[in-house]
């Protein structure tokens, strides 16, 4: 198979081993594979793969056809279309996934949507409702709302009746946001003026962090889920004490498999119906072939954008 793989803090296209599927696993031919900000981090060396995954072929999220079943994989039949987050691996043409981290893909949507949506979509949810608790008409800040975390946790805490305020350093990107949602949509130096908030999720790290404390409801909570702008930042203890606030941070790359499952089924429940009825989508920035990676993650880089990036092997 072709894969991308991280060779000395580069990009490199090559021929691999084709993975076998173990016990309960599957083997899914990979038809597109979404963009993260942890594929960044692990070219940089500052985010290696889990145990149990390929160290040097990055990939969060796929999306793909069964192509092979390990002893006792019975959920899904050769050929069904999937989709799931994995630990690594997924920027290749072929990937193997345990059957319980997948999902099946909703009918209407096309394999870059698809590929774009299970690491971003379990994120959002995972950290508004499991993490934050967020609750029907609360007042919540996404900060980095652009990005494919933003764009999908919008259109969740817009669906779950919370007031959103979506902060975007970009402003051609604003009157998009607002269309997936947002009550308000804002440059980072404004959202201080806008609280307060019961939820704050931040996408961004270290550099709105402190100011965005100040604007917090007594009670609220803060969700960190993403650190491309930085990974430290100063904050006003005395802020977080005034108002009560619980911080705490959450990935997903590293959970051991019962916690990814739950995840899915949560996914499964709450989000994928979504889809079906048209409430939802997936902004697709744009997709990039398998080959033409390193280009991809360059754009990626660059800021500016409005979705998800995509890698896709057809």
């Amino acid at each position: 198979m072709r894969a991308v793989t991280i060779q000395e803090n580069k990009l490199v296209v090559e021929q691999r081993p084709d993975p076998v599927a173990g016990a309960g696993e599957v083997v899914v031919a990979v038809r597109a594979a979404g963009l993260n900000g942890a594929d960044q981090l692990q070219l940089r060396g500052a985010y290696p793969a889990p145990a149990g995954s390929p160290a040097d072929i990055p990939g969060l999220e796929l999306a793909g056809e069964v192509v092979a079943r390990g002893p006792g994989a019975e959920r899904f039949e050769e050929g069904d279309r999937v989709m799931a987050i994995v630990g690594g691996g997924g920027q290749a043409e072929l990937c193997v996934v345990h059957e319980r981290q997948l999902m099946a893909v909703p009918a209407g949507l096309d394999w870059a949507q698809a590929g774009g949506l299970p690491e971003t979509f379990t994120t959002a949810h995972d950290a508004l409702f499991t993490q934050a608790n967020l609750q029907l008409g609360e007042r919540v800040l996404i900060s980095g709302a652009a990005g494919g975390v933003g764009t999908a946790a919008v259109q969740l805490a817009a669906a779950a009746g919370a007031h959103v305020t979506a902060s975007v350093r970009d402003a051609a990107r604003h009157e998009e946001v607002s269309a997936l949602g947002a009550d308000v949509v804002c440059s980072p130096d404004q959202s201080e003026s806008l609280g307060p908030y019961d939820v704050l999720l931040e996408l961004v790290g270290a550099p709105n962090l402190d100011a965005n404390f100040a604007a917090l409801a007594v009670g609220a909570r803060v969700v960190v889920i993403g650190v491309a702008a930085g990974f430290r930042s100063e904050l006003n203890l005395l802020a977080l004490m005034g108002s009560r606030a619980k911080l705490s941070g959450s990935t997903l790359r590293a959970r051991p498999l019962e916690e990814k499952a739950a995840t899915a089924r949560a996914m499964e429940r709450s989000v994928l119906p979504g889809f079906d009825d048209g409430s939802l989508t997936v902004p697709i920035y744009k997709s990039f072939p398998l080959d033409e990676a390193a280009d991809a993650y360059e754009s990626f880089a660059s800021g500016g954008k409005l979705g998800k990036i995509v890698l896709v092997t057809g």
